[in-house]
């Protein structure tokens, strides 16, 4: 869902932004959008979409379709303590060493 902006131009900047926009061949919004995501990069997942994947136990019963939302939790909140537990090390690491 795209969020609605109004932004404020000097009457040159914005003729010469519809400009090339026109000359791109698309319309001024997407040319804003493009300079925006150029500028800050494509939006970065917040969970990796491998967190599903392997949420069976191998040999052990399951019923999918009953317990999905209950595999995905538990496997995000794996993830997450293993990314906690990372930065944990990591700040602990780099307040005892050496400056």
């Amino acid at each position: 869902m795209n969020a609605r902006t109004q932004i404020n131009l000097d009457p040159e900047t914005q003729q010469r932004a519809h400009a090339k926009a026109a000359a791109l061949g698309i319309s001024f919004a997407e040319y804003i959008r493009r300079l925006l995501v150029h500028d800050l990069g494509p939006t970065r997942r917040k969970v990796e979409i491998s967190a599903v994947f392997d949420l069976v136990d191998e040999g052990l019963p399951t019923n999918i379709a009953r317990d999905k939302d209950k595999m995905i939790g538990e496997a995000l909140w794996e993830e997450h303590v293993s990314k906690t537990s990372r930065k944990r090390r990591a700040v602990a690491r780099s307040r005892t060493s050496p400056r």
